[in-house]
């Protein structure tokens, strides 16, 4: 029987299982289909959908969870860290829900792991949201520019940490908001952050815009680089929140879950 299956007032805590066994921490709440599975950024984890998976958790069934290594998830014995690895995490999250219908809504990196899940998930992922993904432009970095980036990370990962999230802040970030952040995402460890996020910036969308003929929605800040917005124009939708930064669903949940609903009504289950 579908953990899902049933409608609730408060979210549900459930251990999923990975591609590997690995245990994910999951929050699941609401009944009906599609589920919208939400999918964290790197560093992050599934309480930042909280507001989300209430909203929207009153409307159908929802769930969210912790990748490997982040949150209440532990890393298990993965010694791989890959966007495809926690694609392959995600997809079996999936299909332990036993939902019908799957829209991925992945944030930051969550929505390369959105993608690379719903190539997994054929027949079983309907659409993927993604938001704020391309602030950083994928498949167009050189290897140069992948150095560049990832280095400071290698040397001093805290202080990094801190300078990613002051870099894709705006003036709608509230300064607690960033406070959080920095503490948070600084917490995770550099054993497995660290080769997750040079795979990450070494990730090319194009295999993933070429196969899936699904609905691909983007629900963009104001960071995102004009080169990565040509590159994704062709095979993606796209909805702006005008000055929004990177973490625009914490920024201004109300905002953001009605943006979401719009995207939904309008482009993904019209």
């Amino acid at each position: 029987m579908s953990v899902i299956s049933e409608p609730l007032t408060e979210p549900t805590g459930c251990t999923l299982r990975g591609h590997d066994g690995t245990p994910l921490a999951c929050d699941c709440l609401g009944a009906g289909e599609p589920l919208l599975l939400f999918v964290h950024g790197w560093t992050c984890r599934r309480s930042y959908w909280a507001p989300q998976i209430s909203f929207f958790g009153r409307r159908q069934a929802v769930a969210a969870i912790d990748l490997p290594g982040h949150g209440h998830s532990s890393p298990g014995e993965r010694e791989t860290w890959t966007v495809s690895g926690l694609a392959a995490d995600v997809a079996a999250g999936a299909k332990e829900l036993k939902a019908g219908q799957v829209i991925l809504v992945g944030h930051s990196m969550g929505g390369a792991v959105a993608m690379e899940a719903a190539r997994q998930l054929a027949g079983l992922a309907a659409a993927v949201v993604l938001v704020d993904t391309f602030v950083i432009d994928y498949g167009g970095l050189a290897p140069e520019v992948v150095e560049n980036i990832f280095a400071p990370f290698a040397d001093d990962f805290p202080a990094a940490i801190a300078g990613l999230v002051e870099q894709t802040s705006t003036a709608a970030t509230p300064l607690e908001l960033k406070r959080q952040l920095i503490r948070e995402m600084s917490q995770a460890d550099p054993a497995w952050a660290l080769p997750l996020w040079r795979d990450l910036l070494n990730w090319n969308p194009a295999p993933a815009f070429a196969e899936l003929q699904i609905p691909l929605h983007a629900i963009n800040g104001a960071l995102i680089p004009e080169s990565a917005r040509q590159r994704c124009a062709p095979f993606v939708g796209e909805t702006i929140v005008p000055g929004a930064g990177h973490f625009l669903q914490m920024e201004d949940p109300a905002g953001f879950n009605r943006v979401l609903a719009q995207v939904l009504a309008e482009s993904i289950l019209a």
